[in-house]
C-alpha cells in the first residue's frame, strides 16, 4: 500500500475511525482527535467506508480528464518518427510541436535514447568447469593520497584539487599507483597489488606472483585474459606468459564486458576496500588491502555463488592466506 509521504492515517487507523463512529457511537470529532487527523479527513473516510468501500486505499489524484494531453495519434506519431531514427528537435519541427513536449514523451514511451532503438544485447554469461581453467586480469588507476588527505571522491568535494605552490612547484599533484588484479573465472577466488607503475616489466612480474599465490592455494592457472592495454600486448609480458605456459587470451576491442569479472572486482575493490574509508596515506590504504582480500575470499558471501565466499568453492584449499 503506497501512502502519501504526509499522510496522518494507514489503512488500519481508518478503518478504526470508521468502526468507532458506525459501532461504538463516537462522533467524528472524537475518532478524528484519537488519530491524530483532521475532522475533515476522518469524514472523507467515514463516507466512502459507508459507501461500500472497505479497503479504504488512497485513490490518485490523476484528474479524470485532461483537455490539454497529447492525443494518442501525435504520440504514435513521435514513436514512429523517432523509429527512424530523427533526434527530438527534429520530430518536433516536423509535428510543430514544442521540443520539451517531445522529450517527455519520448521518455515515457522508453526511447529517450537512441540506444533504446536496437533490441537489447542478451546477457553472455559464462562460467568455466574448474579453478583454474581461466583467470581475468586487469589494471586500475589510483591517486595517490597526498598530505592534505583525502580527495573530492571521499570527501564529496574538490577544495583538495585546487592549486598550492610551493617554491614554484604545484603541491597539488602527488602521482597515480596502479592496482593490479587477479580473479579466477570458476571460483572468484581474488589476488591484487599495488603497484607503482602498469609498464610490461611490472604486469609480468605481477603475474608471475600470482600465478605463485594461486599454485600455492591449489589452483593451477591455465589461460589468462586481458585486455588489449599496452602491458598486456608487449613482448616482455608474452615471454612472461610462455614461461609460465599459460595460453593468453585477449577481449575484442572495445568490449570491456568480455573481462567482466575483473571489471566487477575492481569495482568492487573501489566501493569496500579504496573509497571505503578515509586514509592518512596511500601506505595506509595499501596496508589495508590486503585483509580485505582475506575477508573477500574467505567471508564475504559472493552473489553469483549463492552468496558463498570464493573459497567454498575449492575443496582442496589451503586455508592459510598469507
Amino acid at each position: 500500500m503506497n501512502l502519501h509521504a504526509n499522510s496522518r492515517t494507514c489503512r488500519s487507523s481508518r478503518q478504526l475511525i470508521c468502526r468507532r463512529v458506525v459501532e461504538e457511537g463516537w462522533t467524528v470529532r472524537q475518532a478524528a482527535e484519537a488519530a491524530g487527523c483532521s475532522r475533515r479527513t476522518a469524514a472523507k473516510w467515514l463516507a466512502r467506508y459507508r459507501a461500500g468501500d472497505q479497503l479504504l486505499r488512497d485513490r490518485s489524484s490523476r484528474p479524470k480528464r485532461s483537455p490539454a494531453r497529447l492525443a494518442p495519434q501525435r504520440v504514435d506519431a513521435i514513436e514512429a518518427l523517432r523509429r527512424l531514427r530523427m533526434t527530438a528537435s527534429e520530430i518536433a519541427e516536423v509535428l510543430d510541436l514544442p521540443r520539451s513536449t517531445v522529450c517527455l514523451w519520448l521518455k515515457r514511451i522508453g526511447l529517450g535514447k537512441r540506444s533504446r532503438l536496437e533490441p537489447p544485447e542478451p546477457p553472455n554469461r559464462y562460467e568455466r568447469r574448474h579453478p583454474g581453467e581461466l583467470v581475468h586480469v586487469d589494471i586500475k588507476k589510483l591517486g595517490r593520497i597526498s598530505a592534505r588527505g583525502a580527495g573530492h571522491r571521499v570527501l564529496g568535494d574538490r577544495a583538495s584539487q585546487y592549486h598550492t605552490h610551493v617554491n614554484g612547484r604545484d603541491t597539488r599533484f602527488t602521482g597515480h599507483e596502479y592496482l593490479h588484479v587477479m580473479i579466477d573465472d570458476h571460483s572468484r577466488l581474488a589476488y591484487a597489488e599495488v603497484l607503482d607503475d602498469l609498464t610490461a616489466s611490472c604486469a609480468a612480474a605481477f603475474l608471475r606472483r600470482a600465478v605463485a599465490w594461486f599454485a600455492a592455494r591449489g589452483v593451477t592457472v591455465k589461460a589468462v585474459i586481458s585486455d588489449n592495454g599496452s602491458a598486456s600486448v608487449s613482448h616482455l609480458y608474452a615471454a612472461a606468459l610462455c614461461e609460465l605456459r599459460l595460453r593468453h587470451l585477449r577481449i575484442r576491442p572495445r568490449r570491456p564486458r568480455t573481462n567482466g569479472k575483473a571489471e566487477r572486482l575492481i569495482q568492487t575493490l573501489l566501493n569496500e576496500w579504496a573509497y571505503a574509508r578515509i586514509y592518512g596515506s596511500s601506505q595506509e590504504r595499501t596496508a589495508a588491502l590486503h585483509p580485505y582480500l582475506k575477508r573477500y575470499n574467505f567471508r564475504r558471501p559472493h552473489g553469483s555463488l549463492g552468496h558463498q565466499p570464493p573459497a567454498s568453492r575449492l575443496n582442496n584449499l589451503v586455508r592459510n592466506y598469507s
